[in-house]
């Protein structure tokens, strides 16, 4: 009598107990259970028509919608992958991702197809392209500063449209039987190199990530999850599956403008929501705020960067939000920790309590195992000080980097998947993260390679040498910065950076080879507006080749940077001019 451990059952419940409850809302629309899981049958027998079975890949681009959260169900359940797409990236990343991926089915939202219009001839796999929505909307610039950059024209010859497919398919529950260890999803992260890597995730990863979404979260039957993660981060948390298990409402959301998400709180009574922290700054700072009245109980989940203890504290005194601090990656489905709360905090002063909140907490229930290691494979001690990287190992871990054995390889090490994350393990057995052992800037909840970005100015004719590091910030928690060293100038060079190198002068050093702490100044590196102009310049090439949250914030022109005798970069050395003061090395 075992059946298979899939979040596929989720619907499957909620389709049985709570035909007639309003499942999601998306705008002025809203669909029952019923209708919703009609609508999700349709598309898996849709996709079937089209040729998509067991294991193929089907990739989507689309925000928080109503038709985005159907294709988790409607390509999963016929044992297809779901292969979801940040839809901030550049074509040619998006081009990559869906060959990479092997999809033979792309489904966009209408106000992206401009993301998949330039490179269509470029997608030898891709036998169809299905258009949602309507497509003239401007494109969305989300929760992060970076716009995708393209072309609004996005005419997309021969797609097929979403509705009308539907409209013509059966709505009668798809007869598949699914393993749980099979894939159920493929989701692209940046990693430290500059090609992402896809993140194979089982049905059994989800089923048991979204059990710990619905017991650390204390999701019921009574909750309305407002969802301003974007669901393609990770399959929204989980909460895609988990909130559907207990016939919960799904409240749709294209773009998350604070003051916006605030009127939906009062008007659809919101009683849980997930975000980065920038998404709690960006809240507190509506300017709406001092006019809302939350009074009823509400959650809120963060993770993706570390909460700041002052925004923890400013959330939960001005909007009545409970805000519980999680941790995890896409490696891990995502979630292994949370920051649980304990009766004994409650006495505590505000900013003691804020604090604890901060850290990443202990090991959720139903995942398996999660602890702070040192290089020996021991646990380091518990006082707060022994830094070690944590680890994990159980239910949640992926299958694998997809078509990279290598990788994955180098992340599952004797039995553990290795985070890369430095952390201590307090007293009372609670991790705080300290520092990160890879290169990965994580803004407004996005990675960011800093090896991709230093890639693209290399190609710029006058960079020679360039750093990226994170640098704190108040409201994407963390920002790159670019330490740049410029090429000398050549004969005839009289235009652009290189020419406007002569009147940089010298530019200063970022780390010497033998103190961090003399590490840098930005130098002398001729007038403020000739630095504007070439930072303007530098910017404007990144933005030409890369999604925008990951263009650097700041550039420092600098003479040299910091190396160790065999030409390696030191980096610490350069994120101490940008973190000095600070007893962490994240925000």
């Amino acid at each position: 009598m075992i059946t298979p451990l899939t979040p596929m059952a989720f619907k499957r419940r909620a389709a049985k107990l709570y035909p007639n409850k309003i499942a999601v809302v998306d705008g002025d629309l809203r669909l029952t259970y019923r209708t919703f899981v009609e609508r999700t049958n349709r598309l898996s027998h849709a996709l079937a028509q089209l040729g998509i079975e067991t294991g193929c890949k089907v990739a989507v681009i689309a925000p928080n919608t109503h038709e985005m959260l159907e294709c988790f169900y409607g390509i999963c359940q016929i044992g297809a992958v779901m292969v979801p797409i940040n839809y901030r990236l550049q074509p040619h990343e998006v081009a990559y991702i869906i060959n990479h991926s092997d999809s033979e089915v792309v489904i966009v939202d209408g106000e992206y197809t401009h993301l998949v219009a330039p490179i269509r001839d470029e997608l030898a796999q891709v036998r169809h392209v299905v258009v949602t929505g309507a497509s003239t909307a401007v494109p969305d610039r989300a929760v992060t500063d970076g716009a995708t950059g393209a072309s609004p024209d996005g005419a997309l010859d021969g797609a097929l449209d979403y509705e009308a497919l539907l409209a013509e398919a059966s709505a009668d529950e798809p007869a598949v039987v699914l393993d749980e260890n099979q894939p159920i999803t493929i989701n692209y992260t940046s990693g430290t190199t500059s090609k992402p890597k896809g993140v194979v995730l089982t049905h059994r990863n989800m089923y048991m990530n979204a059990a710990d979404f619905l017991f650390h979260m204390r999701v019921g039957y009574d909750d309305v999850y407002l969802h301003t993660l974007p669901m393609f981060h990770a399959n929204g948390w989980g909460g895609v599956w988990a909130i559907t298990g207990v016939g919960g409402t799904h409240i749709c959301l294209r773009k998350v403008d604070p003051a916006l998400v605030l009127q939906l709180y009062e008007r659809e009574r919101i009683t849980l929501a997930c975000g980065a922290p920038t998404v709690l700054n960006m809240l507190v700072q509506a300017p709406n705020v001092e006019d809302v009245r939350i009074t009823w109980p509400t959650r809120i989940a963060t993770a993706g960067s570390p909460p700041p203890a002052a925004v923890i504290d400013r959330v939960q005194r001005l909007l009545n939000m409970d805000v519980i601090h999680v941790y995890g990656l896409t490696e891990t489905s995502p979630f292994i920790t949370w920051c649980e709360w304990r009766r004994e905090f409650d006495s505590l002063p505000a900013d003691e309590q804020a604090a604890l909140k901060a850290c990443q907490g202990v090991e959720m229930l139903f995942n398996g195992e999660t602890t702070v290691m040192r290089e020996d494979g021991s646990e380091v001690a518990w006082d707060g000080k022994e830094i070690g990287e944590i680890v994990t190992r159980g239910n949640v871990v992926m299958e694998g980097y997809y078509k990279q054995p290598e990788e994955t390889a180098k992340a599952i090490r004797d039995g553990w998947f290795h985070t890369g994350d430095l952390a201590v393990i307090h007293p009372n057995g609670y991790i705080e993260i300290l520092d990160r052992l890879k290169d990965v800037i994580i803004s407004g909840g996005e990675n960011v390679s800093s090896i991709e970005v230093e890639g693209v100015l290399y190609k710029h004719p006058a960079v020679a040498d360039v750093a990226v590091v994170a640098r704190p910030d108040d409201k994407w928690g963390e920002v790159p910065v670019a330490f740049v060293v410029l090429k000398p100038v050549v004969a005839g060079a009289g235009a652009g950076v290189a020419g406007a190198a002569a009147a940089a002068g010298t530019a200063g050093t970022a780390g010497t080879a033998g103190t961090a702490g003399t590490a840098g100044t930005a130098g002398t590196a001729g007038t403020a507006g000739t630095e504007e102009a070439l930072a303007d310049e530098l910017r404007e090439f990144c933005r030409a080749h890369l999604a925008h949250f990951k263009t650097p914030k700041e550039f420092r022109f600098v003479e040299m940077l910091p190396r160790t005798a065999t030409g390696k970069l030191q980096k610490f050395k350069i994120r101490e001019l940008v973190w000095e003061g600070r007893e962490k090395r994240v925000q």
